[in-house]
């Protein structure tokens, strides 16, 4: 496919994600706007806080400024005063990153991955500075910076590894990118990228388990307390337009909750507000933000809660085994360093994505007591480090002697009489004797069989 149709066709798609993105935020408002305030408002309002609420969801920073009214009634110390709203609607950063991967592994898969993703991201800037152009006011105003290069950012996250997934997947590509790849690593010593591969393999694997874990435990919280979040549906009284704006919101926080229930799997936690923390040692809340959602939190500290910290010490463990024990296969070749370079790294890989997102997933949420929300990210990269290294080190040793004792099948009794056996003859074939025929009965005379390529037939018995 040529370059100039790759590249407009990953401009198109970018495009599309960027306005289903901008239409996920702007039809809840709408209908809000027509059955809530009877079309008495001006629309651009709702058209400029659906593209704040966009942009907040590629990470754009936002400060806002209340009228004395609003200000009034929320009753919010410093609620008068100019305040940020730092933290990030994980949703729509995921919708974008998902396109980014679509875009990249089609770029990739044509031959031109450069031009397909310069496009997308491109399109994501123009998109993001545009809408922070659109949404500026005296109230809510986005810095245009941040505006023009974070969901440029999260566009490019998505196409980077959608291109290098395809290029690892299909070893026949040729274009650009993956050449520029393949000779860069063919400039590193074989024993460092085998390395390095099994590292990521093994750290982003633990860390993504961790967060399925956690998603899981979500889902579980959710359907426990789904009586209390349908009666605070009920008590903010919001109605089915209202509601439904809610509930979006919700949606789009819903990747939040779960990083913030892997920080709480870890051990740190995470607030709600200065001064809470809701852990696996307790919980101290405040008053929270009145979002349904916010009711499937823990009342207390479960029993044995601490004992979550196996979970990412027994993903490591395991996938260093499985990792290890295939670039273990000669105990000649291995080094006792190797398991414990491979956990280190490893160790790094999984902080840096469980801290990086505890980072994303966290910040101001309003003024006053909400301008801490989240996870303490580098408390999370601790933790993340210590478990996961500990676990893929052990299971890289635990691989190692493995490898080991199967790689020298003489070194121990068991091998010796492999090898006994081994050393052993064969014993000759013994030729079977010809059964007589049957009187009355006729030999049936010995089929030709036809060998394509040869220029001879042999007998078939």
């Amino acid at each position: 496919m040529r370059r100039t149709t790759i590249a407009l066709l990953a401009a198109l798609e970018a495009s599309v994600t960027a306005l289903v993105g901008f239409g996920v935020a702007f039809v809840p408002l709408v209908l809000l706007w027509a059955v809530h305030f009877g079309l008495a408002v001006d629309l651009t309002v709702f058209l400029r806080a659906a593209a704040d609420v966009w942009l907040v969801g590629h990470g754009v920073d936002l400060t806002v400024q209340l009228d004395p009214i609003t200000a009034a009634r929320i009753a919010l110390p410093g609620a008068g005063d100019p305040f940020p709203i730092t933290i990030a609607l994980l949703g729509f950063a995921l919708l974008s990153v998902t396109s980014g991967m679509r875009v990249g592994r089609r770029s990739a898969a044509g031959g031109h991955s450069f031009s397909g993703g310069i496009a997308a991201i491109l399109v994501f800037a123009l998109a993001g500075l545009a809408l922070a152009l659109v949404s500026a006011a005296d109230a809510v105003r986005a810095d245009p910076w941040q505006a023009a290069l974070l969901p440029a950012f999260v566009m490019a996250l998505g196409v980077v590894v959608g291109a290098v997934g395809e290029s690892v997947r299909r070893a026949s590509a040729t274009d650009a990118a993956t050449g520029l790849v393949r000779r860069a690593l063919t400039i590193l010593p074989a024993d460092v990228v085998a390395g390095a591969r099994g590292a990521v393999r093994v750290g982003a694997g633990a860390a993504f388990g961790v967060l399925a874990i956690a998603g899981v435990l979500v889902a579980v919280l959710v359907a426990i307390d789904y009586a209390t979040i349908a009666g605070l549906y009920q008590t903010l009284g919001a109605g089915i337009d209202g509601g439904l704006a809610l509930t979006v919101v919700e949606l789009a926080l819903l990747p939040n909750l779960i990083v913030w229930a892997a920080s709480w799997l870890l051990g740190p936690g995470f607030a709600i507000g200065s001064g809470s923390l809701v852990s696996p040692g307790g919980t101290l809340l405040g008053p929270v933000p009145g979002l349904p959602v916010l009711g499937a939190l823990p009342a207390d500290a479960p029993a044995l809660g601490t004992l979550w910290l196996i979970a990412p010490v027994l993903l490591a463990f395991v996938g260093a085994w499985l990792v290890s024990g295939d670039a273990l296969g000669d105990g000649d070749r291995a080094r006792w360093w190797v398991p414990l370079a491979g956990g280190l790294g490893a160790a790094a890989v999984a902080a840096m994505v469980l801290g990086l997102l505890a980072w994303w997933s966290g910040g101001a949420a309003g003024p006053g007591r909400l301008i801490e929300v989240g996870p303490e990210p580098w408390a999370v990269a601790g933790v993340a480090a210590v478990t996961v290294g500990l676990g893929a080190v052990v299971g890289g040793y635990a691989a190692f002697a493995r490898a080991g004792r199967v790689a020298r099948p003489g070194g121990s009794p068991a091998g010796e009489r492999a090898a006994f056996r081994d050393d052993r003859p064969a014993p000759a074939p013994r030729a079977e004797e010809p059964r007589p025929t049957p009187a009355g009965d006729h030999a049936d005379p010995p089929r030709r069989e036809f060998i394509w390529g040869a220029d001879r037939r042999r007998d078939v018995e």
